[in-house]
């Protein structure tokens, strides 16, 4: 697999990551944001100086990165290392680790929804037609419309960017705009792969 490049002092950044203090969190997923799109990532644990995550695919490109936690909070990464799915940063700014862990604690049950925009088909028994999903998760979807659906409404939807057709329905409508609540959910895994082939497939190769 190729590693993303490690920074001049990644030998002594990566033996201070390991040497201060750790807290383990409980698997928290959250966004890591690169030039190449939004991602997903766990965290697995934190400390003063750095933190390690949990891929599914190879690190995205990108020094620095933006971890976006749940709750919104917002840390700027550095890369030191990355091996076997799995990488550590280091922190650019001093961070308040006991908020950090906080607010990953405070919203263990709140989806992951990444900004992620590509064409889909929308078909029902008696309509098809185009629009842009602008945001994923792992339990559905919004995306921008011309065409009118009820709501409640079963509609599927595919992408030749790298989605299968799903089945989803109809949840809420704003004005072209459309809520939609996937019938079979993605898991994390699943969902981590699909935002990676949907925005840069390079990551699923390495």
């Amino acid at each position: 697999m190729a590693t993303h490049p490690r920074v001049d002092n990644a030998t002594s950044s990566e033996a201070d990551l390991r040497a201060a203090p750790r807290f383990t969190l409980l698997i928290r997923a959250a966004r890591l944001v690169a030039a190449e799109g939004e991602f997903v990532c766990v965290i697995r644990d934190v400390s003063e100086t750095g933190i390690s995550v949990r891929l599914f695919h190879a690190l995205p490109k990108g020094n620095p990165l933006e971890l976006h936690m749940p709750g919104g909070g917002t840390y700027e990464l550095r890369p030191v290392w990355e091996r076997n799915h799995e990488a550590g940063f280091e922190f650019t700014q001093p961070v308040e680790v006991s908020q950090l862990i906080n607010e990953a604690g405070a919203y263990p049950k709140r989806g992951l929804r990444l900004g992620v925009f590509f064409p889909v088909a929308i078909k029902t028994f008696t309509q098809s037609c185009e629009g842009i999903v602008e945001n994923l998760s792992q339990q559905g979807a919004r995306f921008e419309c011309d065409e009118l659906f009820a709501i409640d409404q079963t509609i599927r939807l595919s992408s030749p960017a790298g989605l299968k057709e799903v089945r989803a329905k109809i949840r809420w409508r704003r004005d072209n705009q459309y809520g939609v609540v996937f019938e079979d959910t993605f898991t994390l895994g699943d969902f981590a792969r699909l935002a990676a082939r949907l925005q840069a497939p390079t990551l699923l190769s390495n």
